[in-house]
């Protein structure tokens, strides 16, 4: 007999409150490696909430979260998940290689990357060693974006990632999306829909109270 593999995030459900409001919930949900699922809602219907409890920022009130059948911390699925919010995660004093240098420190590296490559596919020739604060809104998120490719996290939670980005920045992100989960990684995603994805219907989250 086989046994089918537990999916890579499961939640069961999840609620969140603020000031013993409800925010979103109940939830009910499982994403598989080469899966990307994009989370609906009106704002402040509590996509960013979601995406920041699944990556251990805030806790959640009611229901379950389970990585890999494992009850999900922070401290087990450290560098397995990655977020990408408003607040990019740069400094600002150091360049987008510096960035991503301590990034491979932290988190390691994927096989046959490095921050020069991961700087080059983003776009950022000739920026690499700019100061991040100096560079534009959009080199900024593609400094972020390198980031994604640089290290080895499975689950990417990305909070409006086509922000402050041209045409071409957003043809990347897609781009970017399609790899990971061609390669049996997964994605959460938020959007006011910029999503054009290749790789099958992604799986939709739409956010309640």
């Amino acid at each position: 007999m086989t046994v089918s593999a537990p999916p890579l995030l499961a939640a069961s459900a999840l609620s969140f409150y603020r000031q013993d409001e409800p925010v979103f919930g109940p939830l009910q949900f499982e994403l598989h490696p080469g899966q990307l699922a994009l989370v609906e809602g009106d704002n402040g219907s509590g996509k960013t909430t979601l995406l920041r409890i699944l990556a251990g920022l805030l806790h959640v009130d009611e229901g379950e979260l389970r990585w890999r059948g494992e009850p999900l911390r922070r401290d087990t699925c450290a560098g397995e998940i990655v977020f990408l919010g408003h607040q990019l995660g740069l400094k600002g004093d150091l360049s987008p290689r510096e960035n991503l240098r301590i990034a491979a420190g932290l988190h390691g590296a994927r096989d046959g990357m490095d921050p020069a490559r991961a700087l080059r596919e983003v776009g950022l020739v000739g920026y690499e060693d700019e100061p991040v604060r100096r560079l534009s809104a959009g080199q900024k998120k593609r400094a972020a974006l390198a980031r994604l490719l640089l290290v080895p996290a499975t689950l990417w939670l990305l909070d409006e990632p086509y922000a402050n980005l041209d045409r071409h920045g957003i043809a990347l992100v897609n781009r970017l999306l399609e790899q990971h989960v061609a390669a049996e990684g997964a994605a959460l995603v938020t959007s006011h829909g910029a999503v054009s994805f290749h790789g099958g219907e992604p799986q939709r989250i739409r956010m309640h109270a």
